[in-house]
């Protein structure tokens, strides 16, 4: 082995997770993913754009299949983290809602996080087994940050007292929000509509979304 890869070897194993270097490498892969796709990204032209040797990128992720998981995930948690100081504002209960909504559209409808998506869904028929488990991880981390931010807004008024929002259904009262306020407009979003269009949208969209949403939540759906 040699003196710089054995020296990378070492750094990786004592560095934090969140590691400038892995950032680096992190940043290169992404930009070389969303240029080129899963399959057309090489490790070697993911090296390259990081600035590191090839050695040092198996050092720190040992496949692609890790290393694109790995971008996955980071997105997905850098959109999450940006829920934790959101507090959705508004008078009542419609307002604080559709607050939300607006918020996490704004987060998902950009043109990296949108490539990603279709990086992972383009090669799930070659890659089945890597496609489930990085949306099973996303759909995960995200259906708990979105029931917690509904659990903080029940809290606050009448909806604390609906069955859909006791402790055991907020999961799929989650479900149920992300299915009818996020979900359309990623979905066209993927089929190609202008994330500009969409954006335009979002308002409009929101506030129909949650209405039917808590019509059916007050009936116990």
């Amino acid at each position: 082995m040699s003196s710089d890869l054995a020296e990378a070897k070492s750094s990786a194993q004592t560095e934090p997770l969140d590691s400038a270097k892995r950032r680096q490498i992190l940043g290169g892969a992404r930009e070389a993913f969303l240029a080129r796709g899963f399959e057309g990204a090489s490790m070697g032209e993911i090296a390259r754009k990081a600035g590191v040797s090839k050695g040092t990128l198996y050092v720190y992720f040992g496949s692609k299949e890790a290393l694109f998981t790995a971008v996955v995930m980071c997105n997905v948690a850098a959109t999450i983290a940006r829920f934790g100081p959101h507090a959705p504002s508004g008078a009542t209960i419609e307002e604080r809602l559709e607050s939300l909504g607006v918020t996490i559209l704004r987060w998902v409808l950009v043109s990296d996080t949108v490539g990603l998506m279709r990086v992972g869904i383009a090669e799930a028929p070659r890659f089945p087994d890597l496609a489930s488990s990085i949306h099973k991880m996303a759909r995960e981390r995200g259906a708990e940050a979105v029931a917690r931010l509904l659990g903080e807004v029940a809290q606050s008024g009448e909806l604390g007292a609906l069955p859909s929002f006791a402790p055991e259904r907020l999961a799929a009262t989650a479900r149920l929000f992300r299915d009818l306020v996020v979900l359309p407009l990623v979905m066209r979003a993927l089929f190609g509509e202008k994330l500009e269009t969409l954006h335009a949208e979002i308002r409009p969209h929101v506030a129909r979304s949650v209405a039917f949403f808590l019509a059916a939540c007050r009936q116990g759906i």
